[in-house]
C-alpha cells in the first residue's frame, strides 16, 4: 500500500502525467514488491516561479524539477531495493520529462505499521492476523 506524491516544477499534458504514473506504479511493484492495486500515485504540479533551487527560482520552463515522496510500511525493503528505486525513477523521470534540474529528490518514507493503514485497517493489524491464518 504505497503512496507516491510526486510535485512537479511545471504543468504537463495528460499524456505525460499518465506515463509518470504508469512508470512509478511499474516501479513500485517491479522493485519494492508493491501490490498494484493498493499502489496510488497523485502528481501536483507548482509554477516554475514557485519552485527555487538555491534561492532562485527555476529559470527554464523546459527544464524540469521533482519531488518524489513514497511512503511505505517499515521494514518491507531493504537497502538495496531502495537505492535501485531511487536510481530508476531518476532515470525514468529523465526519459519521460527530458533533461531534469539535479536537485531533483526522491523521498522513501518509512511508515510504522500501527500508523497507517486502510479500509480502516493498520498495516500492524493485517500482519498479526495474516499470522493467525
Amino acid at each position: 500500500m504505497p503512496y507516491l506524491n510526486l510535485k512537479l516544477s511545471s504543468a504537463a499534458e495528460q499524456h505525460v502525467c499518465h506515463a509518470i504514473a504508469s512508470a512509478l506504479t511499474e516501479l513500485t511493484v517491479s522493485l519494492l514488491g508493491k501490490k498494484r492495486t493498493l499502489t496510488a500515485v497523485v502528481l501536483e504540479t507548482v509554477a516554475p516561479h514557485q519552485w527555487y533551487i538555491g534561492a532562485a527560482a527555476l529559470k527554464a520552463p523546459s527544464l524540469y524539477s521533482f519531488y518524489l515522496n513514497i511512503k511505505v510500511t517499515e521494514g518491507t525493503n531493504t537497502k538495496d531495493q531502495k537505492a535501485e528505486f531511487i536510481a530508476r525513477v531518476h532515470a525514468a523521470m529523465t526519459s519521460i520529462l527530458g533533461p531534469i534540474a539535479p536537485e531533483s529528490y526522491i523521498v522513501i518514507d518509512e511508515v510504522h505499521g500501527d500508523a497507517w493503514g486502510y479500509q480502516g485497517q493498520t498495516q500492524e493489524s493485517r500482519y498479526i492476523q495474516g499470522k493467525a491464518l
